[in-house]
C-alpha cells in the first residue's frame, strides 16, 4: 500500500511557505518598487542556495548550470516571478492566489500542443468549466478588464509553460543547481531594471521581510521537491496544493481586509473543483 503522508505533509507545508513568501512580498511593495524588491530577493534567494550548495558538495555540478533547458527554466521562472508578484502587488490577495489556481488548467493544454499527450473529452470539458471560474474570478466587463488580474493569468501561464518544458531536464540534475540557475537569472533582471529606473532607498522591515521572503522561497522549493520524491501518488499529493486559496483568503482578510465577492468566491470554487477533477482524471488514467 502506498504511503502518501509525507507527501502530503510536505506539499501542505510548502503551499503554507509560498503563501507567506507572497504576503511579505506584498508588504514590502507598498514601500519598494515592485522590481527592486523581487531583485533583491533573488539576491539572496541566489546566497542561500549557494550555501546549501557548498555544505552538500553539489557544488562540483555547477557545470550544469549551462545546461539548454536549466536555462529556459530560469528565464520563464523568472518571467513568472516578475509578472505574477507585480500584479500581486495591485490585486486583492487571494483574487491573485487563485489565478495562480489555474496552472493545471493551462498544464492539460499546453501537455497537448507541446508534448503531444492524449487528453480525453472529461478532462476538456474541466478545462472548459475551470477557464469558467477563471472569467468569474476575473469579472471582466465593458471599459474595465481588471488588466493587473489579467496580468497575474499571464505570469500563471508562464509558470505552466516552465513545469511542461521542464519535464526533459538531464537525469541526475541536482534540483540544488537549477534553483541556484534560477536565482541567478531572476537576480540579474531585477538588479537589470533597477540599474534603468535607480535605487531607492529600504526601511530595515522592508529588508527584513525581503529576507525572510527569499529563506521562505528557498525552503519551498526543497519541501515540493521532498513531496514529489516522496513515493505517493502525485495524483493526491497535488491536490493539498488548493489548500494554498484558504491560507490567501485569511491572510487577505487579515492584513488587508479583503473579501471577494460571492461570483469571486463561486469562481475559485469552480477552479478548485476542475483542478482537483483534472488530477483525478490522471490518476484513473495511469
Amino acid at each position: 500500500m502506498i504511503d502518501n503522508r509525507r507527501g502530503i505533509l510536505a506539499m501542505s507545508a510548502s503551499v503554507l511557505v509560498f503563501i507567506i513568501n507572497d504576503a511579505l512580498m506584498k508588504l514590502v511593495a507598498e514601500t519598494v518598487p515592485a522590481v527592486q524588491a523581487i531583485g533583491v530577493r533573488g539576491a539572496f534567494a541566489t546566497l542561500w542556495c549557494g550555501l546549501a550548495l557548498l555544505a552538500t558538495g553539489t557544488w562540483r555540478q555547477l557545470g550544469a548550470v549551462g545546461h539548454p533547458r536549466v536555462l529556459l527554466r530560469g528565464v520563464l521562472e523568472s518571467g513568472s516571478a516578475f509578472i505574477f508578484l507585480i500584479a500581486l502587488f495591485h490585486i486583492p490577495f487571494g483574487i491573485a492566489t487563485a489565478v495562480g489556481l489555474s496552472s493545471p488548467l493551462m498544464i492539460t493544454v499546453l501537455a497537448v500542443l507541446i508534448l503531444g499527450e492524449d487528453v480525453r473529452w472529461r478532462r476538456w470539458s474541466a478545462v472548459a468549466v475551470g477557464f469558467a471560474g477563471v472569467l468569474m474570478v476575473i469579472q471582466p466587463r465593458p471599459g474595465d478588464l481588471n488588466a493587473w488580474t489579467w496580468v497575474a493569468l499571464a505570469g500563471t501561464f508562464c509558470g505552466a509553460l516552465r513545469d511542461v518544458l521542464s519535464r526533459d531536464f538531464p537525469r541526475g540534475l541536482p534540483t540544488l543547481v537549477v534553483s541556484f540557475a534560477t536565482a541567478v537569472i531572476v537576480t540579474l533582471v531585477g538588479f537589470g531594471s533597477i540599474l534603468v529606473e535607480g535605487w531607492q532607498p529600504m526601511s530595515l522591515q522592508a529588508l527584513g521581510y525581503i529576507v525572510a521572503a527569499s529563506l521562505l522561497l528557498a525552503i519551498g522549493y526543497q519541501l515540493v521537491v521532498l513531496a514529489l520524491r516522496s513515493g505517493g501518488e502525485l495524483s493526491v499529493i497535488g491536490t493539498f496544493r488548493y489548500s494554498s486559496i484558504l491560507w490567501a483568503l485569511a491572510i487577505g482578510y487579515v492584513v488587508w481586509d479583503e473579501v471577494p465577492n460571492a461570483l469571486a468566491l463561486t469562481g475559485i470554487a469552480v477552479i478548485v473543483a476542475s483542478g482537483i477533477y483534472i488530477l483525478h482524471r490522471e490518476r484513473m488514467r495511469r
